[in-house]
């Protein structure tokens, strides 16, 4: 059987970037029941499409009346991507089923995700990425964030938000591993502001320029010092091969739920190895059950960079997972159970469902 769950679940603080302001994570869940055991994935669309085309409205719509056709539980990830290629675009759809079957087969042969998915270092190392709040609120946060052990901080950035928030960690914290997301807030014409950035020694500038504007990135890294990294452009493997080919890019930001799932992002971090791109996993607020997958995916021997995913508790008071992550000296571990290693609480579940059914029985 498998149901899927639409939930809203408040976040601790309000998280904005230039795409606007979260003040809860609405997200699609998939479940799937068969004897001995539940599998689960998680969508990493959200309720309007802010960050790509794809919404949970049109998620659902592509999973039951498209992809359908495409999936069985006796798939391997490999195979479902073959025949769902069929339909173009909607990788976050794809990538849910995908992921689905990734922890299905773990758990059918008895093994950690982290392990079924390759060469696993056993841990992932967490940076924090903060949202845009007031100035003094972010530097407070910062140094909470340092004392807990954080190797890396990230900070949102856009348009008239920059220099003086850079400027103010810098005089404030000195020489700390800092990076900037600007969540594709400025243009070409921006060029010769942004090149002020350069001189904050950041260790990347996340997507500045729109994600279709790879050329543009390619151009903007002939003129930066600051290395480039690219989350929103890279969509699929051939946008990663293709960035990488036009110099557009020095890191990538994976985040598996965009890209179309495990299978496509474990290509990526190939390419990007055999290419001396720096590789770490993002996050969308995903519930537990997004961020098992992705440490999993982050504890993986071909990352070499903090990703994003922080313990349950930076974002959730409570969470619908009842395992939750910990971390210790920058560190998470993956869990040790089958699969991505968390069970739901369905009690709580209940509490934050806003709508919820059968896909197939």
């Amino acid at each position: 059987m498998l149901l899927y769950s639409r939930v809203s679940i408040p976040l601790v603080r309000p998280f904005k970037t230039s795409f606007g302001t979260q003040t809860t994570r609405d997200a699609v869940l998939l479940i799937y029941r068969e004897k001995g055991f539940e599998a689960y994935s998680e969508a990493v669309t959200d309720n309007e499409p802010l960050y790509g085309y794809e919404d949970n409205h049109t998620l659902l719509h592509i999973i039951r009346d498209e992809l359908m056709d495409f999936f069985s539980p006796d798939l391997e990830p490999e195979e479902f991507n073959e025949k769902a290629s069929r339909i173009k675009g909607h990788n976050m759809a794809k990538g849910t089923l995908e992921m689905l079957l990734w922890d299905i087969n773990a758990k059918r042969e008895g093994k950690p995700l982290s392990n079924f998915l390759g060469k696993s270092k056993g841990y992932a190392d967490v940076g924090i990425s903060i949202g845009m709040t007031s100035l003094e609120e972010e530097l407070s946060i910062i140094e909470k964030a340092l004392k807990a052990g954080y190797k890396r901080i990230k900070v949102k950035i856009e348009k008239g938000y920059d220099l003086k928030l850079l400027r103010a960690i810098r005089d404030r914290f000195g020489d700390i591993p800092l990076s900037a997301d600007a969540n594709q807030d400025y243009k070409r014409e921006d060029f010769v502001h942004l090149k002020k950035l350069d001189e904050f020694g950041l260790l990347y500038l996340e997507q500045p320029l729109p994600k279709d504007d790879i050329l543009g990135h390619s151009l903007l890294k002939k003129e930066m010092k600051t290395p480039i990294c690219l989350d929103e452009s890279i969509e699929t493997v051939t946008a990663a091969t293709n960035a990488i080919e036009m110099g557009a890019v020095d890191v990538i930001n994976i985040k598996p739920g965009r890209v179309g799932g495990l299978r496509n992002s474990l290509e990526i971090m190939e390419i990007a190895r055999g290419n001396g791109i720096g590789v770490w996993i993002g996050g969308m607020l995903e519930t537990g059950i997004g961020r098992a997958f992705n440490i999993s995916l982050a504890s993986n021997s071909l990352v070499n960079m903090p990703g994003d995913t922080s313990p349950n508790s930076r974002y959730f008071r409570k969470d619908i997972t009842n395992e939750t992550f910990t971390m210790r000296e920058g560190r998470i571990e993956p869990m040790k159970g089958n699969g991505v290693g968390v069970t739901v609480d369905f009690s709580y579940l209940k509490d934050v469902e806003i709508e919820g059914g059968r896909i197939i029985d």
